[in-house]
């Protein structure tokens, strides 16, 4: 069986477009949520996402994991100064006469930045969940054990029970998926 590739590594390829789909598809919604944050860069925020997406996707391939948590660093760090770069261009930045609501991103040890790694981990589970959903590799029955095991805390055996398949598939279905999502995932949880 051959060992699948992370998603990080098929985008250091530069060629795998599904791939770039892929994090496109997960880091898009995450992005323009922090953004609209900005009161000032509300009306701009499909600019300013577009401007962070286009520094991953030019960046992304020199990245390079040093520990765990440091592409959610990476990312945080560059959607920081992507805000503060259209902020500076903006005139309304400087009748505002502010840094704006996501300065603190700068800072690792806010606040805010402790609530971006929260938010970052449990948004880009719940969009490889949805996007696991939408295109399933997996029988739906599996995912849906998968789901009652893992995100709703059940028993294997209550699992088991409830969808009339054995324990030990829904033991190998948690491990599939937790695989897939690991794979999936690459070093954007780590």
């Amino acid at each position: 069986m051959e060992t699948a590739v992370s998603l990080l590594d098929r985008l250091r390829t530069g060629t795998d477009s599904a791939a770039w789909q892929r994090l496109d598809d997960l880091y898009r919604p995450l992005i323009h949520r922090w953004i609209l944050r900005d009161a000032v860069l509300r009306n701009d925020a499909e600019d300013v996402v577009q401007d962070v997406m286009s520094v991953l996707v030019r960046e992304l391939p020199r990245f390079h994991r040093e520990r765990t948590g440091s592409f959610r660093l990476w990312l945080r760090t560059i959607t920081h100064n992507r805000v503060l770069a259209f902020r500076h261009k903006s005139a309304r930045q400087r009748a505002a006469g502010d840094d704006g609501a996501l300065a603190q991103l700068a800072d690792p040890n806010s606040e805010l930045s402790r609530l971006w790694d929260r938010e970052h981990d449990e948004f880009v589970l719940r969009r490889l969940l949805e996007l696991l959903e939408s295109d399933p590799p997996f029988e739906k029955i599996t995912i849906r054990a998968f789901r009652m095991v893992f995100l709703e805390e059940r028993t294997p055996a209550d699992v088991a029970a409830s969808l009339g398949i054995s324990i030990n598939s829904v033991l190998l279905a948690k491990s599939r998926i937790l695989k897939w999502l690991r794979q999936e995932s690459g070093d954007f949880l780590t």
